[in-house]
């Protein structure tokens, strides 16, 4: 087959993935960050207390006609279609026959750990296909001498930037692997830098953000990361092979190798310098295993340039191995099954997949998938306590979530009522909003501890009515609070909390 035909090859592909993931798109409900993405783009800023200011932006101009989950995964699905084509590029860049074309293909669409990047809307989404096109663009300088190449690297690593702080360390990695390995010409290039000043104007306006606000971000962090389950090198290892496709780890650990062992890609060793050393600063952070998901198809297209000589039968069989178990796994990351098929397929599971976070803990389903459910009950849930108060108390009642994925649904979903209020997150930094905390509808609290700010402090609803949802929004309480004292914008800095959902832990904090 030709190159004309291997890009077929990679555009077929990559509308079969357009097609399932537009297929399965509104099977189930929003997720709980992308109700978040949504408020936080409503409030348009240089960034976020946890994440840069591109995906909530955009998350937000695509409900800007209203609610339309649909819209809101369309530039997922696009990020997840157009990773394949870009994968059989840098693969056919470092060398890659038609065959490896082929592997290359199959593999960016069948991991399922980079599939899970692309299910929702997220922070992630972006970073597969923007990891391969900085290491396409590098690459491209250095193979055909294209030093404008540089430029776009730094241009796509300082956009990717304001959509997820790890294009940072991506692109160190990168930089790393030249200086360790070579070729160091780039480094003596003159666009190399320029595109490294592209990137700095790109990021500075996030960063300045965070410094005014006292880098927020690395609170959470500080706060998150002692919950995730990264575990041993051992487990790290294990898990990454388990949940990207096993059958793709000869792929992408002959992409870790094959530099060192041959000298047609002794060029490229940066690239594998660069996952190795991404690798190890999540597993020494402790961070999520799908971190170092963004990675995976830079090796998928060097592994696939690493075979030129293996026969096509075994590639064709290999291929449809490959993405035969991409299928039968793609029920974990896409609402491709109903839930209640769903459980009983985890249910029989042995072992259960284990969640990335404490947050996952108990989960009906994966936890991504559980928060899809329960939200616009507990949308309606809230309306109904609200539309119970009288008149007088509705014209001054304030309505605080414990965490932002609660205060966020009742933003999106909610019908008439005033704007959520939360310590969690950026619902911090907005503040009380002008409520004293005269009237207050507490949702998923615990009216023993605000019996202790509270006049009074009774359960007069509760929501969560879903056996899908996550175990800490099923079955709680809403609690009425009246006569907060002290006033609610003196008790505003005992509700900050920076980081994942507040799990049971106490709503405030008194200092």
């Amino acid at each position: 087959m030709s190159t004309r035909g291997a890009v077929w090859v990679a555009w077929g592909v990559a509308a079969v993935v357009a097609i399932v993931h537009f297929a399965v798109a509104t099977q189930y409900g929003a997720f709980r960050n992308e109700l978040y993405f949504i408020i936080c783009g409503r409030h348009p800023a240089f960034g976020y207390v946890d994440q840069p200011p591109l995906v909530p932006l955009l998350a937000a101009l695509t409900q800007s006609a209203g609610i339309n989950l649909w819209l809101l995964r369309l530039p997922a699905v696009l990020a997840a279609a157009f990773l394949v084509p870009v994968t059989v590029m840098l693969a056919q860049l470092l060398g890659a026959t038609t065959r490896g074309a082929w592997l290359a293909a199959v593999a960016a669409a069948s991991a399922t750990l980079v599939t899970a990047m692309t299910a929702t809307l997220s922070t992630a989404t972006f970073e597969p296909i923007a990891f391969t096109l900085i290491a396409y663009f590098i690459a491209r300088g250095l193979l055909l001498e294209e030093r404008r190449a540089f430029l776009w690297a730094g241009a796509i690593a300082g956009l990717a930037f304001e959509a997820r702080y790890g294009a940072f360390f991506w692109a160190l990695w990168l930089a790393l692997g030249l200086a360790l390995a070579g070729p160091r010409a780039p480094l003596r290039s003159r666009e190399f830098w320029f595109g490294a000043l592209i990137f700095a104007a790109l990021a500075l306006p996030n960063v300045i953000w965070q410094a005014v606000h006292g880098f927020p971000f690395i609170e959470l962090v500080r706060n998150d990361n002692s919950g995730n389950f990264t575990g041993t090198p051992l487990y790290f290892v294990t898990d990454q092979i388990l949940s990207v496709n096993m059958l793709l780890a000869p792929l992408w650990i002959a992409g870790i190798v094959a530099p060192f062992t041959s000298r047609r890609l002794g060029a490229f060793r940066f690239l594998p310098i660069a996952f190795v050393a991404m690798a190890i600063f999540i597993l020494v952070t402790h961070g999520k295993s799908y971190y170092l998901a963004g990675a995976y198809p830079t090796l998928f297209a060097l592994g696939a340039a690493a075979c030129t000589r293996v026969p096509r039968w075994l590639v064709a069989v290999w291929a449809v191995l490959i993405a035969a178990n991409g299928a039968v796994s793609l029920p974990l990351v896409l609402p491709v099954l109903p839930p209640d098929r769903l459980q009983a397929m985890m249910d029989n599971m042995h072992p259960r997949p284990r969640p990335v976070e404490a947050a996952g803990i108990g989960a009906p389903l994966m936890q991504m998938l559980s928060d899809e459910f329960g939200w616009q009950g507990l949308a309606r849930a809230v309306e109904d306590a609200y539309g119970a108060l009288p008149q007088a108390d509705r014209a001054k009642a304030a309505i605080f979530a414990s965490n932002y994925g609660e205060a966020a649904a009742i933003d999106y979903y909610g019908y008439g009522l005033p704007p959520a209020l939360s310590g969690n997150n950026n619902y911090y930094l907005w503040g009380p909003r002008g409520y004293d905390g005269s009237v207050l509808l507490a949702v998923n609290a615990d009216p023993a501890q605000w019996s202790k700010i509270c006049d009074s402090a009774r359960v007069v609803a509760t929501f969560g009515s879903s056996r899908y949802a996550m175990p800490y929004e099923r079955n709680r309480p809403i609690v009425l609070c009246r006569g907060m004292h002290p006033p609610l914008p003196q008790l505003w800095p005992a509700f900050k909390h920076y980081g994942i959902e507040n799990l049971g832990r106490p709503t405030f904090q008194m200092r």
